[in-house]
């Protein structure tokens, strides 16, 4: 009896394990929970997932002005210490290229592009971005912070696309590692 048990274990197990090729390979992430900046209310968490070249970067976003475009952009440090968010630096920028949109050619790391409120104030967010990473390499993310603005991104102006005043900021991290 107890070695059928071992056996309906054991499948079990293998069947669970199938539908993942990596089962036992850790998917590198991150996360950032945004903090509103004196004066604002915005809050809400940016989740970073490195999918080979490029990284997923997926985000919920309350407290935003209704109907409203906001700004959103990877700065160089990972400090969120003053109350407008100034200890976060400028945008990151490891290829020191101009600011620009999401993709092509005129962009840098930091670059997130725009997050449209709804009536409510919420936003969300789910773009690919190429040129960061997860990783230890110069283009890592981690460690970096990222802010929300109070106003759109122009996709042009240098060196920060003219979005305003920093509304909220957050520490990007590691995830602890998760098994299921």
């Amino acid at each position: 009896m107890k070695s059928v048990w071992i056996l309906i274990c054991g499948s079990v197990l293998l069947a669970s394990c199938s539908g993942t090729s990596n089962f036992f390979s850790k998917k590198q992430s991150a996360t950032a929970v945004l903090a509103p900046t004196k004066g604002n209310s915005v809050s809400g968490t940016v989740n970073f997932t490195q999918k080979g070249e490029v990284v997923l970067v997926e985000a919920k976003i309350n407290g935003l002005k209704a109907n409203a475009t906001n700004g959103i952009h990877i700065h160089e440090k990972g400090n969120c210490s003053a109350a407008d968010a100034s200890s976060a630096g400028g945008h990151f920028n490891p290829s020191s290229s101009q600011h620009g949109g999401t993709t092509g050619t005129t962009r840098h790391g930091g670059d997130l592009g725009n997050l449209k409120a709804d009536a409510n104030g919420f936003a969300q967010l789910s773009i690919e971005v190429s040129g960061i990473s997860l990783g230890t390499e110069a283009n890592s993310i981690t460690g970096r912070s990222v802010i929300v603005h109070a106003g759109a991104d122009d996709l042009k102006t240098q060196p920060s696309g003219n979005s305003g005043a920093r509304v909220a900021c957050g520490l990007i991290s590691k995830n602890p590692d998760k098994f299921f």
